[in-house]
């Protein structure tokens, strides 16, 4: 651990942040985005001016920083001019770079059946299943418990997914089926999908593993990932709901 003293600028930086409840992966993410700003500006942060910070951006885009990067120094900057030190006006040449998108990857019908039959092993056929079934994230995967399964209903409870929210998703015959295969094979206690050690749930990893080694026996040429069945999960679900001419 270095000795070397916080500034008084920086701890009032890291002051602002902590009282807005920032994680402490954000405060690192912004204090060096602030330095790294400082030593391309050669003095102190708090000398800059609004023309120093276009200099900035133009730099960062002629050493072909990433959008995403450029955006996130950005958002730190805009947080340590307008916040602590209370200038608003100095980060208004900034502007947020548009990310080109690429169209997600997403497989046929016909695709998903065969990666889901050579999932390895029943706990991932199952796990996998739901993740294009129920339309989940790898990590709602996962996290979810027995007692999530609410078959009188026909639902999924999701705790905590994206944004910290619970929700509650469909349940389709075919997958509640599949689910209790799985439960009367393994009887899991608490986690649905349970780890190498019961007591831990299975792992993102793992899961991505599972389809790895899945697409490779399918015989499927395209990059697929856990989310790929979200996004395939989404796709399908719009398709069935177009409305057919005639």
């Amino acid at each position: 651990m270095s000795a070397k003293p916080i500034s008084p600028l920086r701890q009032r930086l890291i002051n602002d942040m902590t009282a807005r409840r920032f994680s402490e992966a954000s405060r690192k993410d912004y204090v060096r985005h602030v330095r790294t700003f400082a030593a391309f500006l050669g003095r102190s942060p708090d000398t800059a001016t609004s023309d120093d910070l276009r200099r900035f951006q133009l730099h960062m885009t002629q050493q072909q920083v990433s959008p995403w990067s450029i955006n996130a120094a950005i958002a730190a900057l805009r947080f340590f001019f307008t916040v602590t030190l209370e200038r608003p006006d100095l980060v208004r040449p900034l502007r947020i770079v548009t990310e080109p998108r690429k169209a997600p990857v997403v497989l046929s019908q016909e695709e998903v059946a065969r990666l889901l039959e050579a999932a390895p092993g029943l706990k991932y056929k199952a796990a996998l299943s739901v993740a294009y079934g129920a339309g989940l994230r790898v990590s709602e995967v996962a996290n979810l418990k027995v007692s999530d399964i609410h078959s009188e209903r026909m639902m999924l409870r999701v705790e905590q997914g994206k944004g910290q929210r619970d929700r509650d998703v469909m349940l389709s015959p075919q997958l509640l089926q599949l689910l209790r295969e799985w439960w009367k094979a393994a009887r899991p206690q608490v986690w649905l999908f349970p780890g190498q050690n019961p007591i831990n749930p299975v792992t993102a990893r793992q899961l991505n593993r599972a389809v790895h080694a899945a697409k490779d026996l399918a015989g499927i040429a395209k990059r697929v990932s856990p989310h790929t069945l979200r996004h395939s999960f989404a796709t399908h679900h719009c398709l069935k709901r177009a409305p057919t001419s005639g």
